[in-house]
């Protein structure tokens, strides 16, 4: 098959079942790659899915200035869409963003507005919100995405991440572990999955210094799970329990998907491998486990998979 843009290859990508990782009898692990979309991320899912909807309803016209807050996945795949579309695109970042990521946006053509200041009781997120605000203010041509906001960032997972799930993975369902972040993809999937089993275990997967779920605040410096914020999106009702993790217990699951599985992973998925694992011990047997690794590695290759790791994330 012939694409006409790299955007439509955007979904498509494999399940796996992670029998290497996890070998226990009775216990089956499936994974969605979504490394393999074009952007290297599941974010190119509702970057697109949002940017062809406001072109299609209006809100986003040729001369339209997308822009988000974004610290890195989400802001590469806008990027991709709005190049391909014809449109220009500014990422709202601070400085912990990575290098890899920051290139990948400038050579993409994303205008880049970094923030340097955190603001009190919000951090870095928060005053890249605010930025997000003043620029609204400033040029009405602005198209926010929002994704902590926008019903469809969970739409975008419910309609093509969780359905290529059902469709790949066939039969029952026992238990979903999702990394939860701006909370899209963990509604989107569970909802999708409800709609067959309404008895599905949906578990969200979070990292300590998160306050997603009631957590204390602090510092954490892996990216692409967890929040500062408690997003909109998010309905705790929706989710059947939760599951923290160390960054370090985070490194440690890249770690395995690398050696066992060939898998070279983001943070995200250090995390929800992580979680899988604390959580096995309590879940009946046989059990088949659902979940998603969100993005690739290799733009985490000093922060994740350095022999000589940060000491404090090694702990």
């Amino acid at each position: 098959m012939i694409e006409d843009s790299v955007i439509d290859c955007i979904g498509g990508t494999p399940t796996i079942r992670l029998g290497r990782l996890f070998a226990e009898e009775g216990v089956e692990v499936i994974a969605k790659l979504e490394a393999l979309n074009p952007g290297g991320s599941i974010k190119d899912r509702p970057a697109r899915y949002v940017i062809d909807h406001g072109l299609r309803t209006g809100a986003i016209r040729p001369d339209s200035l997308v822009v988000e807050s974004t610290s890195g996945n989400l802001g590469v795949g806008l990027a991709t869409v709005c190049k391909i579309r014809g449109l220009r695109f500014r990422a709202v970042v601070d400085p912990n963003i990575t290098r890899a990521n920051l290139t990948i946006l400038e050579v993409l053509g994303a205008e880049i507005d970094m923030v340097t200041e955190p603001l009190a009781g919000g951090g870095m997120l928060a005053a890249r919100i605010a930025r997000v605000r003043e620029l609204i203010r400033e040029d009405p041509s602005v198209f926010w995405v929002n994704q902590y906001a926008n019903t469809l960032n969970a739409a975008a997972h419910r309609d093509t991440t969780a359905e290529e799930i059902v469709m790949d993975v066939g039969g029952t369902i026992d238990v979903a572990v999702i990394a939860v972040s701006s909370g899209g993809t963990v509604m989107g999937v569970a909802r999708r999955l409800r709609a067959l089993n309404p008895d599905v275990i949906v578990i969200g997967a979070d990292v300590v210094g998160s306050v997603l779920f009631g957590g204390p605040p602090a510092d954490r410096r892996l990216p692409g799970i967890g929040s500062s914020r408690i997003p909109e999106l998010l309905r705790w009702e929706e989710i059947d329990r939760s599951v923290h993790v160390t960054e370090a217990e985070s490194i440690e699951g890249c770690r395995m998907l690398a050696q066992r599985e060939a898998i070279l992973a983001g943070a995200s998925s250090g995390s929800v491998i992580a979680a899988i694992r604390k959580v096995l011990p309590l879940l009946p047997r046989p059990v088949r486990i659902v979940t998603i690794l969100p993005d690739r590695g290799e733009r985490y290759l000093n922060e994740i998979f350095n022999s000589a790791p940060d000491a404090r994330l090694a702990e």
